[in-house]
């Protein structure tokens, strides 16, 4: 169907000062979101940001303590049976039967959606077609790849067809060319209207993937917007890749003992590491720094910003202040 027709550019995904506590706990704290059709929101933050919580409060698996939400027009509170028909979820944890073939528990499902069995047979066939697993209808879920069994869950997500999607940590377990068929599917189905909201903690998931990218930490808000967005934001050039001759290790450790000031190690591997300038005047501090330890350089080159970059500031600064924004 053409959601994007359908429904113009209204919002398909709509979340309003959502909160959720769990006693004292906090896990989520006043959100506000929107995707529209053919958008592809990443919902990055650390294990533990609340993001798992959110996702199951849009699918209805779980309320919120505050705030209300829609999907496709239906409201949250208000019409939990109307939102479930236009939404199709997959979980982090995926646990499918086993013992039942790909075709047998696509029927199964089917038929727990109410799905006309002329219907159920046609959307069985489009979707096991659209993502790879047609060819496997035969086989039994027990014997397919991590990757396969999470193309089955995703398929049961789209059996009728909802404008939204709503993907918890899709990627986890998958191998990075799993990863990479995965992603081209998303643009796909995105290409066709849906509204996707996906979560991650892995930020090269969110990476070529996403329109827009949501931070939170904490259950809360730290910022929003593209990658572009991020990256005119927080200045390109404030990162610069370090790569001595030798004693990577010896240079490290001396960093991380006494980091030069307005400068933090963000990425490291086994022959150079990439440090994060807070402001344009860091970069005149860690040079002077480099040339104390007397270590010769195979090269230093600035670098523009990466969302690992801006991630790691952004998480860095919660902690400092306690908050969001």
């Amino acid at each position: 169907m053409g959601w994007v027709r359908l429904y113009g550019r209204y919002a398909l995904i709509s979340a309003k000062h959502l909160s959720k506590n769990f006693g004292p706990l906090q896990a989520v704290q006043d959100l506000s979101f929107e995707v529209r059709p053919g958008e592809v929101l990443g919902f990055l933050g650390p294990n533990g940001a609340g993001k798992s919580t959110t996702l199951r409060i849009l699918s209805g698996l779980i309320p919120p303590s505050a705030g209300t939400a829609s999907l496709g027009g239906k409201d949250l509170l208000l019409d939990s049976i109307g939102v479930r028909k236009v939404m199709g979820y997959l979980p982090e944890r995926v646990s499918l039967p086993p013992q039942l073939r790909v075709r047998e528990y696509l029927e199964f499902r089917a038929g727990l959606k109410n799905l006309p069995s002329a219907v159920a047979r046609t959307r069985i066939d489009n979707v096991a077609a659209q993502l790879g697993v047609l060819k496997e209808a035969r086989t039994k879920i027990g014997v397919l790849s991590k990757g396969f069994v999470q193309r089955v869950a995703l398929a049961d997500a789209l059996l009728g067809d909802p404008p939204c999607l709503l993907l918890d940590e899709p990627f986890g377990g998958l191998d990075p060319i799993q990863r990479q068929e995965f992603k081209a599917l998303l643009r796909d189905l995105a290409a066709n209207g849906k509204a996707i909201l996906f979560s991650s903690h892995v930020l090269p998931e969110v990476e070529g993937v996403a329109d827009k990218i949501l931070v939170i930490h904490r259950g809360r808000l730290l910022a929003s917007g593209s990658l572009e967005d991020f990256q005119e934001e927080f200045g390109r050039g404030l990162v610069v890749e370090v790569r001595p001759v030798s004693d990577l290790p010896v240079l490290l450790q001396r960093f991380r003992a006494s980091p030069p000031h307005g400068c933090s190690v963000v990425e490291s591997t086994s022959d150079r590491f990439r440090v994060s300038l807070e402001t344009p005047e860091a970069r005149s501090v860690l040079l002077a720094w480099l040339a104390e330890q007397e270590i010769p350089l195979r090269s230093l080159i600035q670098a523009d910003v990466q969302l690992e970059d801006i991630f790691s500031r952004l998480v860095a600064g919660a902690e400092q202040d306690g908050g969001g924004r």
